[in-house]
């Protein structure tokens, strides 16, 4: 019994980015040795499963316990936060349409295989900002099931301001619980490496190394805008704030959170991640609290790079001129498309349409680019999840520390 606690005592010692590449490898040495065996990838699916279950749950009891406690004249700085989240969502946008000129990469379709989906693609931005709205006053029980979290941060923010009346007993409660879900997720958050195995297992049993060669250059140019965001746009627009060399908070928040959300694919179950790196970094918790679920949903600058590339790829694949203006547009649509993805099933990918229909591109030949989107998605959601992800505790930092240095 005591040789079993000491390995796992020395197992918990290393750090987590090291343990979770151990089962990465481990992952891909697997699916080439004993490909198609359920029982290893239901790992990852059990690993996910248990992040998104408790997500939900962990932002609306931090959410409600942080402004029950808020005190009366505390200044939190979420303007800040939430400019940076539009600014770099629409940076990204601009690079990636850039880019996209300067690498003109196309894409397999052609008018003559067309193909249906079942998929149903929204028809206009209008369409996207009243699904938003309906899901900000989604019963909150049900938003808490179906993890719909703009509607549980506007009901935690609603409760929290309510209890800010009660008892400080009761508010002790509140943070209590909070504490106590944060626990659990530390817990599930150890199962990582294991997790992570069973996801890097099922991707390359079912889709192989091969698949991806036809698309390496579409590939190759969405995954060099997204690093070279994540490398030169970010730590310049992190710089502007805090007035110091902006690389060892960068790599911090890739390292700690960006590595998760690649493998994980998912901003939601990515949160609990973002709270504990947040904490780390001492940040106002009046502000986190708020500010990581809230960019889960809106700080989309991978989704926007997605939607601007593939677009483009289908723009030049079918001979289409286009101006400066109609590129500054699609800039801009792109942007605006990518905050308000969370709230459309398939996220970016389903948004391309809406995109190419500037360019008079029909809806089956779009419909063709979210097919190639949905085929290299093994890649390009992972790496657009880890932009995206990892930029909320970045902005979110960045904000904290300008406050931090004006004060002084």
């Amino acid at each position: 019994m005591s040789v079993i606690k000491n390995a796992l005592k020395k197992w918990n010692s290393i750090s987590i980015v090291k343990r979770i590449l151990l089962g990465m490898a481990v992952g891909i040495l697997l699916a080439f040795i004993i490909p198609g065996y359920n029982q290893i990838a239901i790992l990852g699916s059990i690993f996910v499963g248990m992040l998104k279950g408790i997500a939900p749950i962990l932002v609306f009891g931090i959410v409600v316990a942080a402004i029950a406690q808020h005190k009366v004249g505390h200044k939190t700085n979420i303007k800040d936060v939430i400019f940076l989240y539009m600014l770099g969502t629409f940076l990204s946008s601009i690079v990636a349409v850039v880019a996209s000129f300067i690498f003109k990469v196309g894409i397999p379709i052609s008018p003559s295989q067309i193909t249906s989906t079942d998929v149903m693609a929204p028809s206009g931005v209008k369409e996207i900002i009243e699904n938003l709205l309906l899901n900000v006053v989604q019963n909150p029980v049900q938003a808490l099931m179906q993890g719909n979290y703009v509607g549980i941060l506007f009901w935690a923010v609603l409760i929290g301001m309510a209890f800010r009346f009660a008892t400080n007993s009761t508010k002790e409660f509140l943070q209590n619980s909070s504490d106590a879900l944060s626990k659990v997720v530390t817990w599930i958050i150890g199962f990582a490496p294991v997790g992570i195995m069973g996801l890097v297992y099922q991707s390359i049993s079912e889709n192989g190394i091969n698949i991806f060669q036809e698309y390496g250059k579409l590939l190759l140019l969405l995954v060099g805008v997204m690093v070279f965001v994540a490398f030169v746009v970010n730590p310049i627009l992190v710089y502007t704030q805090i007035k110091v060399n902006p690389y060892p908070l960068v790599m911090k928040c890739l390292k700690e959170s960006g590595i998760t959300a690649f493998f994980t694919r998912s901003s939601a179950a990515n949160i609990p991640v973002n709270m504990r790196l947040c904490e780390e970094l001492k940040l106002d918790k009046d502000t986190y609290s708020v500010s990581i679920p809230l960019g889960a949903t809106v700080n989309m600058g991978g989704a926007s790079i997605t939607i601007s590339i593939l677009t483009l790829a289908a723009v030049h694949q079918l001979g289409i001129n286009i101006d400066i203006g109609s590129a500054i547009l699609l800039s801009i649509l792109a942007a605006v498309c990518a905050c308000g993805s969370s709230g459309v099933a398939g996220g970016s990918i389903l948004l391309i349409p809406l995109s190419c229909s500037l360019f008079g591109i029909s809806n089956d030949l779009a419909m063709q680019v979210v097919a190639v989107g949905f085929i290299i998605g093994v890649i390009q959601d992972s790496c657009e999840t880890a932009i995206n992800s990892s930029t909320d505790v970045l902005y979110t930092a960045a904000a904290d520390m300008k406050l931090k240095r004006k004060a002084k």
